[in-house]
């Protein structure tokens, strides 16, 4: 029997025409494997799904008290967020607080993840520096915890600085793998990223929303409370936690991956798409929660309300959701010739 395996289909006029698989894992915060896609020992690189985790000294060790840096700006150093005026405002401030510049800030400028924004720069309308780049936040975060320290603000983002021993602590803490068995390298905004199994990530959502400390509740009440300035206008992280009214957490990373958290089900949940199509990415994680919620809304019985009201709201999704799970795709005349579409199941192992 073949393993079981999602993948996400590309069609034009009804018929596939690429397909893109997907490997994933749903663990619990105690380790235990409740669901996979292909290969869930899959190793790969973490990206901005590691964002929470990067934040997490900045609470720990007093920065956040130090700086009074709000939940707002907490929220944006967790961010991949879409260079809108509302993100470009908070991190601003976030700036101002810390006394930095963009000067200081090792990340680069590039396209805005915002369409509307990424025209305008093509139109010259802005001027593009590195608080522009979607992870600004993060890194004015980083620049924070240095400060805090009294470390080196130069060379903060490069692997062996105390600002990235610090988080590599943390991303090993969470996610039960030693230092020795993480990957290093510089990701795509320069600073350090991280590549582990599947599992261990899906472990560290899993703890993260479980958890009763109050560095990890602080940083997920921030990222539930101001779900807008995690992405922005029509990202999925931005929608899925607004409509789910922060009852899933979810955070997406380069190259087709996504992490999430169910806090109702004390479950973690990372999937890569291994071809590291993006546009699949979104489409495999709602398929994911779908089947995960329906399972467990089977074994409850519908005896826990929040289920079946998740459930109702992935599967009869409002119009802000909709366009995620089956994005239409349009040819140059704007009329629609295929979709992304999910297919397959999950792999469960609790019975």
């Amino acid at each position: 029997m073949p393993t079981p395996e999602l993948r996400v289909e590309v069609t034009r006029g009804g018929l596939p025409e690429s397909v893109h698989r997907v490997a994933a894992a749903i663990m619990d915060s105690e380790g235990r494997l409740i669901a996979s896609s292909g290969n869930p020992d899959l190793i790969t690189w973490w990206r901005s799904g590691a964002k929470p985790f990067q934040a997490l000294p900045l609470v720990q060790d007093g920065a956040v008290d130090r700086f009074r840096i709000t939940a707002a700006e907490l929220a944006l150093a967790c961010a991949s967020h879409s260079s809108e005026a509302r993100h470009l405002e908070v991190v601003t401030g976030l700036m101002a607080k810390i006394g930095i510049t963009d000067r200081d800030l090792a990340c680069g400028p590039h396209p805005p993840l915002s369409p509307a924004v990424a025209q305008a720069a093509v139109r010259g309308a802005v001027t593009l520096t590195p608080r522009w780049s979607n992870c600004s936040g993060k890194h004015a975060g980083m620049l924070a915890l240095a400060k805090h320290h009294g470390w080196p603000l130069a060379g903060y983002q490069e692997a062996g600085h105390p600002v990235q021993q610090r988080i590599l602590e943390e991303v090993t803490r969470w996610s039960g793998v030693a230092p020795a068995g993480i990957a290093l390298a510089p990701d795509g905004c320069t600073a350090v990223c991280f590549g582990l199994p599947l599992r261990a990530m899906a472990v560290a959502y899993a703890s993260l929303i479980s958890s009763p400390d109050l560095a990890a509740r602080r940083i997920v009440s921030a990222m539930a409370s101001h779900p807008f300035l995690l992405a922005g206008t029509g990202r999925l992280c931005t929608d899925l936690i607004m409509a789910a009214q922060g009852r899933i957490i979810a955070k997406i990373g380069a190259e087709g991956v996504y992490s999430a958290g169910l806090p109702g089900l004390g479950l973690g949940i990372a999937l890569k798409v291994e071809d590291g199509d993006m546009r699949a990415s979104g489409v495999a994680l709602l398929e994911v929660l779908k089947q995960v919620l329906r399972r467990a809304v089977g074994r409850s019985g519908g005896q826990v309300a929040e289920l079946p009201e998740l459930l109702a709201l992935l599967e009869q999704p409002r119009e802000d959701l909709a366009g995620h799970g089956h994005p239409e795709i349009r040819n140059s005349r704007g009329i629609v010739t295929g979709e992304l579409r999910p297919a397959g199941l999950l792999r469960f192992y609790d019975g």
